[in-house]
């Protein structure tokens, strides 16, 4: 990616990094094209923000913010995340990524390194509904980064939208069995799709899921956003 990465800042939130206060940047930019998607002026936009007003941003803010949170668009396939997320992790921040799971490698080189202290990663789809849902081919790559999280034992949470025209109850089901074969132990979190909300692709009206659908489970916490 070229030019300015960040689209822009949200300065505050007591809701995006676990028991914390932070700030979300939005790193403009995607590789999926994800129908609900919330975002389309950051995903289809351009970053309007250099990386060092970034930073001046973040000193006024010592002492004041507990964690800084790499969001998007799709953080991680910029070209200089690595070394950006290292620069913040020296100033004292905790550090959260918000991630599609797109770049296993990258994601992978920050774990080792001790770079990242949680990540939530987005679970689509199941394997034959991605495509239609990212409109990519990038399965493969969020198993392996899911592999990454587990292998390496940080700190994580996974996170589906669902939008009942575009996955069902049965499918939902199948995605926490999924979790539950990988031996996966921690938060599942299903988002809602909020209706009427500008997404990349004009959706019908979704019905809310409630937890009387789900089939029951012992080693998984659902919850719902």
């Amino acid at each position: 990616m070229l030019g300015n990465p960040i689209y822009s800042i949200t300065p505050f939130s007591l809701l995006d990094y676990p028991d914390k206060s932070a700030c979300i940047l939005w790193y403009a930019g995607c590789n999926m094209r994800c129908v609900y998607c919330y975002n389309p002026e950051i995903v289809l936009g351009k970053g309007s923000m250099t990386f060092s007003e970034t930073i001046t941003f973040l000193n006024a803010r010592r002492g004041l913010l507990d964690a800084v949170v790499f969001s998007g668009g799709e953080c991680l396939i910029h070209k200089n995340i690595s070394r950006q997320i290292q620069t913040v992790k020296s100033m004292g921040f905790l550090v959260k990524i918000d991630t599609n799971g797109s770049n296993p490698e990258v994601l992978e080189t920050l774990v080792q390194n001790k770079l990242v202290d949680f990540v939530a990663l987005d679970y689509k789809a199941i394997e034959k509904k991605f495509m239609g849902i990212t409109q990519s081919n990038l399965f493969r790559q969020f198993e392996r980064s899911f592999d990454v999280l587990l292998d390496h034992k940080i700190k994580f949470e996974i996170r589906t939208t669902f939008h009942s025209a575009l996955i069902s109850i049965d499918e939902i089901n199948e995605m926490i069995r999924y979790l539950k074969e990988k031996h996966y132990v921690g938060n599942y979190y299903i988002q809602n799709f909020r209706n009427a909300s500008k997404t990349i692709k004009k959706l019908p009206h979704s019905i809310p899921l409630s937890d009387k659908k789900i089939a029951n489970n012992n080693s998984i916490k659902i919850s719902f956003r």
